[in-house]
């Protein structure tokens, strides 16, 4: 082992040599880098701190303050047996017997074809019956349909 060593004893000489010329190279290119640029690496170091600390700020201003209360309250539905279909209503409001059973299944949640199956009518006479709902309740959407014709005393309070 020791006649190989002292065979390739030059060989390994220049690679020693080799070696730290590439440790001293590497020593001044860090040199270059580091400390010949040192202002730029603070600045760049003080634009990312600046940067998490907005991004935590922006979190911390943007974060809602709400808070979810959930109450419980018993709430008692009565039975409204007597309720009387408000005539005069139905005639100022010139309403069909027609469209009032389509706002009868429309309380009772039905979509536009169940409406049409139940009534054994196409399914754009029911559009239409609901077009015309609309406008003489005034109207855009079913749901409001609904609690107008409750308010009004069209539909009784317990339906839907």
């Amino acid at each position: 082992m020791l006649q190989k060593l002292k065979r390739h004893k030059e060989l390994l000489g220049y690679a020693l040599m080799m070696a730290v010329l590439m440790l001293l190279l590497r020593w001044l290119e860090f040199r270059f880098l580091i400390l010949e640029h040192q202002f730029e690496i603070y600045v760049g170091l003080i634009a990312v701190l600046f940067l998490l600390f907005g991004i935590w700020l922006a979190n911390k201003i943007t974060k809602p303050k709400e808070k979810t209360i959930i109450v419980e309250k018993e709430i008692r539905i009565v039975a409204n047996d007597d309720f009387v279909l408000n005539e005069a209503e139905l005639d100022f409001r010139k309403i069909s017997k027609r469209e009032l059973e389509v706002l009868t299944l429309m309380a009772e949640g039905l979509s536009n074809n169940e409406i049409a199956e139940r009534l054994f009518v196409s399914l754009n006479t029911v559009k239409t019956h609901s077009a015309k709902l609309f406008e003489k309740l005034e109207v855009k959407r079913r749901t409001q349909a609904i609690e107008t014709a409750k308010k009004l005393r069209l539909l009784p309070p317990t339906l839907g």
